[in-house]
């Protein structure tokens, strides 16, 4: 966002660099972030906060850093969408919120079909499903593998919209 109003997107977009150099310089830039990040949420829950720990804790950490890589991309795609700062908040209710409420906080069989279909649309879901399966189930990896790989995919379909919304601000 940022970057489109003070124009470095601009100068940027003006050199040969393609749409998805600059989605994976975000990504590695960013990335190296969410990867402290995710390393030090995992430990602190469960080395200081003493949090259930009955798989290994590397599983942990990739689950973890996965689900920053899709919170990343998605912020990329919503902040190509915004056209100033206040937008970017005003997605918070409408995009992050229902992630938590649908992530399984709350128990999904008791909310109506359509809105334990809508849990099964967001990142978040796939997120606590597999932290779930590693600590408290103790699985392997064949055990969380599933929601592993949808997380994946969100983060794979997250950046490839994002570099085609990239479009409307220089045409390659």
């Amino acid at each position: 966002m940022r970057e489109r109003t003070t124009g470095t997107l601009e100068r940027l977009l003006t050199t040969p660099i393609r749409r998805f150099e600059i989605e994976l310089g975000y990504m590695i830039g960013f990335g190296i972030f969410a990867l402290i990040q995710s390393v030090l949420v995992a430990l602190y829950s469960v080395h200081v906060l003493g949090m259930m720990q009955n798989g290994s804790i590397w599983y942990v950490l990739i689950i973890t850093l996965t689900l920053a890589m899709v919170s990343l991309a998605l912020g990329m795609l919503l902040s190509t969408f915004a056209n100033n700062e206040f937008q970017i908040i005003q997605f918070i209710p409408i995009v992050i919120v229902p992630q938590a409420l649908f992530c399984g906080i709350f128990p999904l069989e008791g909310m109506a079909d359509w809105l334990q279909w809508l849990a099964h649309i967001m990142p978040m879901y796939y997120g606590a499903e597999a932290l779930k399966d590693i600590m408290i189930r103790g699985e392997g990896f064949t055990g969380f593998a599933n929601s592993f790989y949808i997380l994946l995919g969100f983060a794979a379909l997250f950046l490839i919209l994002n570099i085609f919304a990239l479009k409307k601000y220089r045409k390659i």
